[in-house]
């Protein structure tokens, strides 16, 4: 015959967790460890804004703590209509212009302890639309879209998508300018550009091959409109323009075609990036001349490996931390008004000049 268990050891299989070994510690494990109802742990780990007790609030804490439960989002999400996610789109992980919006976006959040998860569109406004429509269920607080734009009318599925997160109560943070109600964050590309060529031009280049991107894509064609704007106005003429993307290897790709054309010692290269640049400047190399001296290379955006390379890159600095900082602050700032982005021109040795 089994014994009756003693009034303790009731105690003890009553408020013994019920989740088995290797598996995750649920909310009702942490309510009954606490001591506390469903609802009040809820409140305390989900991120309500209803107020619980501060005593309470500690007795959930630990209790956590100690048995290694982790929020569930979609609870939180819940709870709050929202998540503790900011979502950030780009079109290239691995190129260094979106790593340094990242670490800025990155920032931001950690102040304010939020959680950014990124995604990668590859300038796909089909693709892009799939991702927000399941970041929608995931119900972000906000919505990052880093990636430049073509000059085309969004996509009505990305359109549509972007519309219902809103309606949702997740705010939409857009680069670029002409916006659709979202807000915006704007580099002044062609003012940049512009002050660039003229800089070119005033240390004697009268001969530039651009590199830019496909036509349409607004980031390439505000650069290059900039670029060619200043550059003529100050004496110097464009003598050829070679079009790929983003990436180091369209730069190499490029700059291989118009050296099959043929580029003059002396001649100026401008790309879009200094990426972009710097496969350029690869391929200048692989074809037995030298860059600086023989053919000069500015590119755009400063990021860590133009001053790395040998020679350094003339470029466009364009504080980028920065702007991924302020679109965070822009999807969690009632009053937001963007700050201004100063771009600055940094003369290096890939562009010594030529001597009048």
């Amino acid at each position: 015959m089994t014994k009756p268990a003693s009034s303790a050891e009731r105690s003890s299989t009553i408020r013994a967790p019920r989740h088995g070994r290797g598996a995750a510690p649920t909310l009702h494990d942490v309510a009954r460890e606490a001591g506390v109802s469903l609802a009040t742990a809820s409140r305390v780990l989900n991120g309500s804004e209803r107020k619980v007790a501060e005593s309470f609030r500690e007795r959930v804490e630990s209790a956590a703590a100690k048995l290694g439960y982790t929020t569930n989002v979609s609870a939180q999400a819940t709870a709050r209509g929202t998540s503790p996610v900011i979502a950030l789109l780009v079109a290239d992980i691995a190129d260094p212009y979106f790593g340094l919006i990242a670490s800025g976006v990155a920032r931001g959040a950690d102040e304010h302890g939020l959680v950014v998860t990124i995604a990668i569109t590859e300038r796909d406004q089909a693709r892009e639309a799939r991702i927000v429509r399941a970041l929608r269920g995931q119900r972000p607080r906000g919505l990052i879209l880093a990636a430049s734009r073509t000059q085309e009318p969004m996509e009505a599925d990305t359109a549509h998508e972007l519309a219902e997160f809103a309606r949702l109560g997740g705010r939409v943070v857009a680069f670029g300018p002409d916006g659709d109600g979202e807000r915006r964050i704007e580099i002044d590309n062609r003012a940049g550009a512009e002050a660039l060529g003229r800089r070119m031009a005033e240390l004697g280049y009268r001969s530039a091959v651009v590199l830019g991107a496909a036509e349409g894509v607004r980031t390439s064609d505000d650069r290059l409109a900039g670029f060619r704007a200043g550059f003529e106005a100050a004496g110097g003429a464009i003598a050829a323009v070679h079009r790929g993307d983003f990436r180091r290897d369209s730069g190499a790709v490029s700059m291989t075609a118009a050296l099959a054309e043929g580029v003059p010692a002396g001649t100026l290269v401008f790309a879009i990036s200094d990426v972009v640049a710097i496969g350029a400047m690869s391929a200048i190399r692989d074809s037995g001349r030298e860059v600086g001296a023989d053919i000069a290379v500015c590119g755009f955006d400063d990021v860590p490996a133009s001053s790395d390379v040998a020679p350094a890159l003339t470029t466009v600095r364009v504080p980028l931390s920065e702007v991924g900082y302020q679109a965070f602050r822009a999807t969690v700032d009632s009053d937001w008004v963007q700050a201004p982005l100063p771009l600055e021109i940094v003369v290096r040795a890939s562009t010594p000049g030529i001597a009048s």
